[in-house]
């Protein structure tokens, strides 16, 4: 597991039922590719988040594959259609099987 990764969103709490509304995601990682080497001329194992996916009460909204390429601290935004009340759950996946989540939930108001 990367040190100090943290994800970050930002959705609204409440939307109509059929709007579309703007989700932004930030985490904290940093997205070592496996080219750079440490002081000691070693080689900085690889470690990126290599796919990021957003549900909304099960069904998949985005699906992401991510590269070494990626800057650090990925951020995302797109927009999603609510359809009704729920939950948006957030993961992000890591190299080394490290699983991030994070989970929002939506009213409808």
């Amino acid at each position: 597991m990367a040190d100090g990764v943290k994800p970050r969103v930002k959705a609204p709490k409440s939307a109509a039922a059929g709007e579309s509304v703007t989700l932004k995601t930030l985490i904290s990682h940093p997205m070592e590719s496996g080219q750079r080497k440490d002081g000691d001329g070693n080689i900085i194992p690889r470690s990126i988040i290599n796919r990021f996916t957003c549900d909304f009460n099960g069904q998949n909204v985005i699906d992401i594959t991510l590269e070494p390429a990626i800057s650090t601290n990925p951020y995302f935004e797109f927009d999603a259609t609510i359809p009704e009340a729920g939950d948006l759950k957030f993961t992000w996946y890591d190299d080394d099987g490290s699983v991030y989540e994070d989970t929002k939930s939506v009213a409808i108001g």
